[in-house]
């Protein structure tokens, strides 16, 4: 582990590698680069570069010998599998005029794959695409990766873009990079095992540019020794950009490699003086003041929070949302949302401004507000209500009703536990079909999805609110969801994965992480409780989303769904980034993917179409885009949230 620890951080982006020459001599490539300097893994070719198949005279029963970089013995199956990241010959340029040069490179690449399979190596880094087109090199890959099993192959990227902020651009480098990939990786069909490894160069595009690739399949990022600055005494270091990108990286567990030969000859003299008098100078490495550098940058890095070690299984990983009014929650489910402190905090301190506003001091003492928790699930809503009464010294009456009867056995323990017997009625029942015996001043709910609405809060309560006293408040008092056009290959190839048209007409709960977000969030819909007269559940909403034009091209693989709550007054709940609640982890984003990725330009409109769909028992989501590019009509319809009764 080249970089050291950092707390709750398990990610491969720990791992830090070099890239080296050609060498016959494995065992030496490892021991100089990984025993004795220090890195955990290497790139390396393996094959000789001067081989070319063309030139390659037959021995006389029709067989060569293949110069590669040793045999499968020289290391142990699980040296060459955990230390070793194959390199494709440089040269090759399977798109060339030259017919002797395109049949040589094909024939390279697949007899070089072919090797890497056989020593089982997890990854290979493939050159850059050489010209304006890659087709042949493209067919030729994707053809080798129906064959292959679980071997990674890295695309070769540098990390350039036509935006006016790359100073040392030229004429054959005035091309956006990214777009060098997409081609690629379409014409390879989105194939979840083609991946990125980036170039990372000496001048950076813009931070919008730089974002989208934090979307994509990136696995590596390779730093030449000349992106790095001198500092004052000589060591190598990084500009403020680059460190900043590094540290992203670093949090999606993309790994660095060294480039390159050492341009810091002052830096290496004093390494070589301060860490090891005895080391011969054939065995003093040239580039472990490069390490040193990047593993500092790797340990000044805060801790990881409690809550990203929470959220660490969930990143990226797609599930269902619940359905609470079709399901019964489970206890583990209820303990995960009870430890959300930060949650019932807003919720109490709701409920305090709402008595007060309620209740005058002078009433304080003989006046009792009559609150009701409409899905008390467990009791934490109950809990923060009574705490609420305590802090703000109102008198308060309590009815918990709650239709699971699971939760109602633990909902009597509580309140026998804690002597509330006096102040809490209990009600086994489901919320709109029971018949309250008072009027309620204040009406409380946890029926909140990651959409807002998603999780039926709408018809719950409006089968609720028909027992709130005409001046009273409900908490919350109102919602909004939001919608935000994001890129990320993992979820939608996760999504394809299924192989099935259901799965793509499906909102999945995510906790996303690897993506780009290529436009702010807009709201899509708001619901208001108490609910205007005669309002709809039924809602539709058209959505112009502009791509900045310092993002360049992106492709939008779906849409990240959000929700901010007014509980009340200006207490707020929410998880749209701009205003998002901190240190809560309740709720993870909805994600509505897109059959078909859409491509959209820079300085681009993406008009997107909304409708929140009802019928006698089931609510549904219909999306869709009609520009740049039409979509179909994605429609939940088939796995609707089910409204019951």
């Amino acid at each position: 582990m080249a970089l050291g620890e950092r707390g709750g951080d398990k990610a491969e982006s720990r791992y830090c590698g070099i890239e080296t020459d050609f060498n016959d001599d494995m065992p030496h490539v490892l021991d100089f680069n990984l025993s004795s300097a220090g890195f955990d893994f290497v790139i390396a070719p393996l094959m000789d570069p001067a081989y070319r198949p063309s030139l390659v005279q037959k021995g006389s029963l029709g067989s060569v010998v293949l110069p590669f970089a040793g045999s499968d013995l020289v290391l142990s199956p699980s040296q060459w599998s955990s230390h070793v990241v194959g390199k494709i010959s440089s040269w090759i340029d399977l798109d060339s005029e030259d017919e002797t040069l395109r049949i040589d490179s094909e024939t390279t690449l697949k007899q070089e794959i072919s090797w890497a399979s056989h020593l089982s190596l997890q990854a290979c880094v493939l050159p850059a695409p050489k010209g304006t087109t890659c087709a042949n090199y493209a067919r030729c890959v994707n053809q080798i990766l129906q064959g292959l099993s679980n071997m990674q192959l890295w695309l070769r990227i540098p990390v350039v873009k036509n935006d006016g902020d790359s100073m040392d651009a030229t004429s054959d480098t005035l091309v956006d990079s990214w777009e060098t990939w997409n081609s690629f990786r379409l014409l390879c069909e989105h194939h979840s095992q083609l991946c990125v490894a980036l170039d990372i160069l000496n001048s950076l595009p813009s931070e919008n540019s730089l974002a989208r690739w934090f979307g994509e399949s990136v696995r590596a990022a390779i730093i030449n020794t000349h992106s790095f600055l001198t500092n004052a005494r000589g060591y190598p270091c990084l500009s403020k950009r680059h460190q900043k990108l590094i540290t992203r990286f670093f949090n999606h567990s993309i790994q660095i490699i060294i480039s390159g030969n050492s341009v810091h000859p002052k830096a290496r003299l004093v390494a070589d003086v301060s860490h090891n008098h005895s080391v011969s100078d054939s065995q003093r490495h040239p580039l472990r003041p490069y390490l040193d550098y990047v593993g500092y940058l790797y340990q000044k890095m805060d801790p990881l929070p409690e809550q990203e070690r929470f959220e660490l299984g969930y990143r990226d990983f797609l599930q269902a949302p619940l359905q609470p009014l079709m399901d019964n929650l489970e206890a583990q489910t209820y303990e995960t949302f009870e430890k959300d402190a930060m949650k019932y905090i807003q919720y109490q301190r709701a409920v305090c401004k709402a008595l007060l506003d309620r209740v005058p001091d002078e009433e304080a003492s003989v006046k009792t507000t009559v609150l009701m928790v409409v899905g008390a699930g467990r009791g934490p809503l109950v809990r923060a209500s009574l705490q609420a009464a305590e802090e703000t010294g109102r008198k308060l009456k309590v009815y918990a009703v709650e239709k699971n009867p699971n939760a109602i056995v633990t909902l009597h323990a509580l309140i026998k536990l804690e002597g509330w017997e006096d102040i809490v009625t209990i009600v086994s029942s489901d919320m709109r079909s029971w018949n309250a015996p008072e009027e309620a001043d204040i009406l409380v709910s946890e029926l909140l999805g990651s959409f807002g609405d998603n999780e039926l809060s709408p018809e719950c309560l409006d089968g609720a609110e028909r027992f709130l006293k005409q001046d009273g408040i409900s908490i919350p008092s109102s919602y909004t969801s939001f919608l935000q056009p994001v890129t990320s290959s993992k979820l939608y190839n996760d999504v394809k994965a299924h192989k099935d048209l259901a799965h793509f007409e499906t909102a999945y709960v995510v906790k996303i992480h690897n993506a780009a977000r290529l436009a702010p969030s807009q709201p899509v819909f708001t619901f208001t409780h108490p609910k205007p007269d005669k309002e709809s559940n039924d809602r539709y909403k058209k959505m112009h989303f502009v791509i900045p034009n310092d993002t360049g091209s992106a492709m939008v693989h779906g849409f990240a769904g959000y929700f901010d709550a007014t509980l009340y007054k200006d207490v707020h709940l929410g998880i749209e980034p701009s205003t998002a609640t901190p240190n809560m982890f309740s709720w993870f984003a909805i994600f509505f993917p897109l059959r078909s990725p859409i491509y959209v330009g820079p300085g681009s409109t993406l008009e997107v179409n909304f409708w929140r769909c009802s019928g006698p028992k089931k609510v549904w989501y219909e999306w869709c885009v009609t520009s740049p590019t039409p979509s179909p009509i994605h429609n939940t319809n088939g796995r609707s949230y089910w409204v019951g009764l």
